[in-house]
């Protein structure tokens, strides 16, 4: 594993660099989750064919440090994200991001166009809202949660996720939460849209119907939907996604 202090976060943010053939592509993860949590096993996978991955362990989660002054806004996670790629000096590279790690690679994505060859996102927040976790989560006060809601949550929570979860800072599940709610303007949905290089929509295919996959398609975007998955689809399916990531990478090489 190896780390780097993030002038941004004001913390040590670590990361996986996964030898392996071609540019590499960069994996976000989601709210409460962590890219040496999720990914792992996808990379392993056969279907992955040997690719070079890079997974982040954003600032507050996994095992990257939790400093109490930063915002854990999707804006400056992105930008945490976009100093470690500076720093690896990567020319070009593929982007995944996973829920609202989806988000942050698509605020990534607007500020690295000409470095990235393509962005899969899979189940992002396109929109203001968030989704049903982190509605439930913002519905808190921040210091309501940090002192009893996560915990409350942790001890609810019987999916892989809760492994996860745990190793996330109460603060840092909170402001993710809350930013996602607030949304950003230009929307993630619009941003999405406008990326000048390939991009892809993936879906477990539990999660349909939903409106987003259906407004994706009517732009003439590419989705692919996972069978037997939902949400969850890294651990739920991680062979076909594995599959999914890799084809996407190969049309466009």
């Amino acid at each position: 594993m190896n780390t780097f202090y993030s002038r941004y976060a004001q913390g040590q943010v670590r990361w996986h660099d996964l030898p392996g053939h071609g540019d590499p592509l960069v994996f976000i993860h989601g709210l409460g989750c962590a890219s040496s949590f999720e990914y792992p096993r996808v990379v392993a996978d056969p279907a992955f064919c040997g690719r070079r991955a890079i997974l982040i362990d954003l600032p507050g989660c996994g095992y990257s440090e939790r400093p109490a002054s930063f915002s854990y806004r999707t804006s400056e996670q992105a930008k945490v994200v976009v100093e470690l790629l500076d720093k690896l000096d990567l020319q070009a590279f593929w982007l995944y991001g996973h829920s609202m790690g989806g988000s942050i690679a698509i605020e990534v994505a607007t500020q690295m166009d000409a470095r990235i060859n393509g962005m899969a996102v899979s189940e992002p927040n396109f929109y203001p809202g968030g989704g049903m976790f982190s509605r439930q989560i913002a519905s808190q006060d921040e210091a309501g949660f940090v002192t009893s809601g996560y915990a409350a949550m942790l001890a609810q929570e019987k999916t892989a996720w809760a492994g996860c979860l745990q190793s996330n800072a109460p603060w840092a599940v909170w402001r993710g939460a809350k930013s996602l709610v607030d949304g950003i303007e230009p929307t993630w949905m619009t941003l999405f849209v406008n990326f000048p290089q390939p991009k892809m929509l993936i879906f477990g295919a539990l999660s349909l119907p939903d409106a987003d996959e259906e407004a994706v398609r009517k732009q003439g975007i590419p989705v692919q939907v996972i069978a037997q998955a939902g949400h969850s689809m890294s651990w739920e399916q991680p062979g076909a996604l594995a599959q999914t990531l890799n084809r996407f990478i190969t049309e466009h090489e």
